[in-house]
């Protein structure tokens, strides 16, 4: 041990500043606060997007269009897109683990099977929606479909 690794004792150096407990502490009188102003002032709390008087941001941008609440995002799947995953895995069905694990779509989305393609195979398909087309190359084969 030498001088170049000295270390105080854990626990010993409080990382906290006492503020407002007289001048000796260099933080006394307005306690890092300035002088006067509402700032200064205890009980003092300012609004969310306050800009000084300014007009805040968000009253400034334009506001405009309607946002449905009970929207539902659907992940669009084609009927191309169930061929290939059905030719490469040789299945006869397909849900939304299948859809998964081919990197399609996620656990959480909500699957929605579009027409777009063609289709070659008979398939069963669970989904949580269907195209009117989709629905009918998918039975046009002899096979289901199934909503979720």
């Amino acid at each position: 041990m030498d001088l170049s690794n000295l270390q105080p004792a854990p626990g010993s150096v409080k990382t906290k500043k006492r503020i407002g407990r007289g001048q000796g502490s260099g933080r006394g009188g307005t306690s890092t606060r300035g002088h006067k102003g509402q700032k200064s002032r205890s009980g003092y709390s300012r609004k969310i997007g306050f800009e000084g008087g300014q007009m805040p941001l968000q009253r400034v941008v334009p506001k405009f269009g309607f946002k449905n609440r009970n929207r539902v995002e659907y992940k669009a799947v084609n009927l191309e897109v169930l061929q290939g995953i059905a030719e490469k895995k040789n299945l006869k069905s397909i849900d939304l683990s299948t859809l998964v694990e081919a990197g399609v779509a996620s656990k959480n989305d909500k699957i929605k099977v579009l027409g777009n393609g063609e289709l070659t195979i008979k398939l069963e398909v669970k989904a949580h929606a269907f195209s009117k087309s989709a629905k009918e190359a998918i039975e046009k084969l002899e096979g289901t479909i199934e909503i979720l």
